[in-house]
């Protein structure tokens, strides 16, 4: 079994060829400032996990996440149709991370949440993950991930002592429906999905911006990406582009957008000059959370993707009316 974790508690960083089969990250080396090691107790507490899964459609737009930091779990789930502009969306919280739970493996872990009759569930199956989601309000979510694509794997320090595991794939083709009511969406050949698994020993306030895209591009061929900024900080990025099975590694990433202006279009390229994009937005999922010791200020918006990206032989490739979304993200945990 490939554990991320090597025999004297450290992390190789970089990008990862083999699948992680274990987080073992109880057998981190953890300290303190000081060069204090931590008791099991603390890098149990230390330790954060959240899976993210998302399927887009020319007509609508999917998300659901499970997180879990220790204090507290928190799930939730939307849809956002374009075409009546309505956001769906429920989100729950659960104290002590009640009724949350993420095994540490990436590749094949089950992630679960539920709190009173809501019930989340992704689950490992043949090539891919399959979610569910049973919750009041007529809400029944039933969709299967096929991952034939290679993901992006990569271990990276954070902050002082910690560090961030990620493995990310866009691109995915999606089958089944979503009921919410006396509504039923239903994926065709054009949806497509994401799949972000995330965790580690992150920094105790952090802040990001974050692009994912997936879609079936005029030529018929797929198109996932993956883009960030803020997450890592030590050269390495997490950025990705997915064109039909292949993965192309992009250089960073760079977002201008006006805060305080949420309707206004996003502009994110790559210092490579492989991608340039404008986002505009549709709708957005917010939440704001002060808690004393936790904090979350998130901005997850849903909406268009115009422009252009450049494979590796140097042509470019007009994108034009993909879905996707960007996130703006201030965290404290």
């Amino acid at each position: 079994m490939n554990k991320l974790i090597d025999a004297q508690g450290r992390i190789r960083p970089g990008v990862l060829s083999q699948p992680v089969d274990e987080i073992n990250y109880l057998d981190y080396d953890l300290r303190s400032v000081m060069d204090r090691p931590r008791g099991r107790l603390v890098r149990r507490w230390r330790f954060n996990q959240f899976q993210f899964v998302s399927a887009m459609a020319p007509g609508w737009v999917f998300g659901l996440a499970v997180v879990d930091l220790k204090l507290v779990g928190n799930a939730f789930f939307y849809l956002y149709d374009f075409e009546t502009g309505e956001l769906q969306q429920q989100s729950l919280l659960r104290p002590l991370a009640l009724g949350t739970y993420l095994e540490p493996r990436p590749e094949r872990g089950v992630a679960r949440f539920h709190k009173g009759d809501v019930r989340i569930q992704v689950t490992p199956v043949t090539a891919g993950r399959h979610v569910s989601v049973v919750a009041p309000g007529g809400v029944r979510v039933d969709l299967e991930l096929r991952e034939p694509v290679e993901p992006l794997r990569l271990v990276c320090p954070a902050g002082y002592n910690g560090w961030v595991f990620t493995r990310k794939s866009a691109g995915l083709p999606v089958e089944g429906q979503i009921r919410w009511g006396d509504r039923i969406w239903r994926c065709d050949d054009a949806t497509r999905g994401a799949v972000d698994w995330s965790c580690g020993f992150m920094r105790r306030e952090t802040a990001w911006n974050w692009a994912s895209l997936a879609g079936v591009l005029a030529d018929g061929r797929t198109l996932g990406l993956n883009l960030a900024a803020g997450v890592n900080e030590t050269g390495m990025t997490e950025n990705a582009l997915w064109l039909g099975e292949r993965r192309l590694r992009l250089g960073a990433a760079r977002f201008e957008f006006d805060r305080y202006r949420p309707d206004s279009a996003w502009r994110v390229c790559t210092e490579d000059g492989r991608v340039e994009l404008r986002f505009t937005p549709a709708g957005v999922r917010r939440e704001k959370l002060n808690a004393g010791l936790l904090a979350s200020n998130f901005r997850q918006y849903i909406g268009t993707f115009e422009g252009q990206v450049i494979d590796d032989t140097g042509t470019a490739i007009p994108v034009s009316g993909l879905r996707g979304l960007m996130e703006d993200h201030f965290a404290r945990w």
